[in-house]
């Protein structure tokens, strides 16, 4: 069985409308969708390190759908997400940039194709870069096992996984002040990793964040990392089989990451529109969609 060494804590720092996508639509405008919504400048003077706001939300720590909520359904399946933003202006579609990282021998990350094989001793680390303000949550599952969630994590930023437009946030985090925990490394026998990566806009019902979270594994080591139950996966499984756009990057494998790049995953800034954009580029094909997964699959030979 294949073992991914989780080297560093996971660190990750409805619209009105019910337009849906032209299904004409081109990879240059899905594209240009998300990049046109970048800043067209970066802060010129950006904080020493990482800063965080709290998040503007109620709390939901209730394992009901929140009251007078909307619901959205998903793939028009009998099972929805909690919508509050119905009295909200229109907002765009929920999309998600990521790119893989790998460290090269000199230490440096640089990009790989996300659909590359990794073999033992590789290091690998992914961002993301979401286009709206929201929450994140990465689901983790071996060989097709039962799934566990691997963010958010009780013991970071007390349980809270709030993510803002454009603020690319590393998986694991690039902070850590030893080098070795900045990684993922493979090891051990071949297999597949695969990680669900959940960008929504309002939090998870059923799913434990902040005090709640922080509370329940305090109580309950040995059951963190916290296991989604059917409901709630059966929720997120079908959610991924919701229509999307994906485009490519046109960026070259083996770019090194940019300063740019790093200096906003490490200070919280929104990358602006002349940062390289993001391998991979999926948007949701509803515009007044709550939710939007995406599944990587880590290849391991």
């Amino acid at each position: 069985m294949s073992r991914l060494i989780i080297l560093a804590i996971v660190l990750l720092s409805a619209a009105s409308g019910v337009f849906l996508a032209s299904a004409q639509q081109s990879d240059e405008e899905v594209r240009g969708a998300f990049l046109s919504s970048r800043p067209k400048n970066t802060n010129s003077n950006p904080p020493a390190t990482r800063r965080r706001k709290p998040p503007q939300r109620q709390t939901n720590t209730s394992s009901a759908t929140p009251k007078n909520a909307n619901t959205t359904k998903i793939a028009n399946a009998n099972i929805s997400f909690a919508n509050t933003n119905s009295a909200r202006l229109p907002m765009p579609a929920i999309a998600l940039g990521y790119t893989i990282f790998m460290r090269d021998m000199n230490g440096r990350a640089v990009r790989v194709d996300p659909t590359r094989e990794f073999h033992n001793g590789d290091r690998i680390r992914i961002s993301l870069e979401p286009n709206v303000d929201g929450y994140v949550y990465v689901f983790h599952t071996e060989n097709d096992g039962p799934p566990e969630m691997i963010y958010p994590d009780a013991r970071l930023e007390g349980g809270e996984n709030w993510i803002e437009a454009h603020v690319p946030v590393d998986i694991p985090s690039t902070i850590e002040a030893d080098e070795r925990l900045r990684w993922f490394q493979f090891y051990g026998n071949a297999g597949t990793e695969r990680l669900y990566v959940v960008v929504t806009r309002d939090p998870l019902p059923e799913v434990p964040v902040g005090e709640t979270l922080v509370n329940f594994c305090t109580a309950n080591k040995d059951k963190c990392p916290w296991k989604p139950p059917v409901e709630a996966w059966a929720q997120v499984q079908l959610a991924s089989k919701a229509e999307v756009r994906v485009v490519t990057s046109k960026v070259s494998a083996g770019q090194a990451q940019t300063e740019k790049e790093q200096v906003a995953t490490t200070r919280g800034l929104g990358l602006d529109q002349t940062a390289p954009q993001p391998s991979v580029i999926r948007m949701s094909a509803a515009t007044n969609a709550p939710v939007l997964v995406t599944i990587l699959d880590l290849v391991h030979k």
